[in-house]
């Protein structure tokens, strides 16, 4: 029971990784958990998939300031605390090059990638620090640590959470506040799927398939090797870590 007693917060909660998390989580001990996120029926089936009361569910744009104030001070309204904050909500664009890249696109990506990491730690922020501390994790990406034609929305927020990462390891650091990022290669789910698609209409599997070969253990990601490393950075067992970035890629970036 990794986190017995603990009450965690999971932004883009509804999705796979999310949901993946939320699950384990629940397994691990967690007292409660809230799930947020902005698609009404992913929280729907999200219910239907946990069928616990140990869940809250909470719709909310996370890009939106006073929806963030709103859900953070709603978990701690209800729940009582906040050990674990995972900040997961993240949306991929689309695959275009930079000259042709859609403003309002690279606008929405960049708001809900990096203004919603910013803004959940900024309100969740005081709430931690006044409970003795606590875990944030954000979800990167290894596009946040190399480059990748096309997707320029994508990779630039994801290099930002970095940045954000390590200015919020500083700033915890005092209260007993961690903040750390992981950084996925390729995760068999439906975000994979619309970049591979975007990447070559029509022939998504092949893309997959040429993404594989790279990847030395020789497959994607899946959702609940994600939230095993949530699971570890969220618990005790990671006590003396902070500011670091966590890479899972089956060795895809060595």
């Amino acid at each position: 029971m990794m986190l017995k007693n603990k009450v965690a917060l999971i932004t883009g909660g509804a999705g796979g990784i999310g949901l993946a998390t939320a699950k384990l989580f629940l397994e691990e001990g967690a007292e409660r958990v809230a799930i947020v996120d902005f698609s009404e029926e992913n929280l729907k089936m999200a219910e239907e998939t946990l069928g616990t009361e140990k869940v809250l569910y909470i719709q909310a744009d996370v890009s939106k300031a006073e929806e963030v104030k709103n859900y953070t001070n709603k978990v701690k309204t209800e729940l009582g605390k906040i050990d674990v904050l995972f900040l997961n909500a993240g949306v991929e664009g689309v695959v275009k090059p930079m000259e042709h890249y859609p403003e309002e696109t690279f606008d929405q990506v960049m708001a809900v990638n990096v203004k919603g990491v910013w803004l959940g730690m900024k309100y969740a922020f005081p709430i931690m620090k006044s409970d003795g501390g606590g875990s944030v994790i954000i979800t990167s990406s290894v596009a946040g640590l190399r480059g990748t034609a096309q997707v320029s929305a994508y990779v630039g927020s994801k290099h930002a959470t970095i940045g954000l990462m390590r200015v919020g390891a500083l700033e915890g650091a005092p209260d007993n506040v961690r903040v750390n990022s992981i950084h996925p290669s390729p995760v068999d789910n439906r975000m994979m799927r619309s970049l591979e698609d975007g990447f070559a209409p029509g022939m998504g599997d092949t893309v997959k398939e040429n993404f594989t070969k790279m990847i030395p253990l020789g497959r994607y990601a899946n959702n609940e090797d994600i939230a095993d490393l949530a699971l570890f950075l969220a618990s005790d067992k990671s006590k003396f870590i902070t500011g670091a970035t966590y890479v899972i890629d089956g060795g895809f970036t060595v």
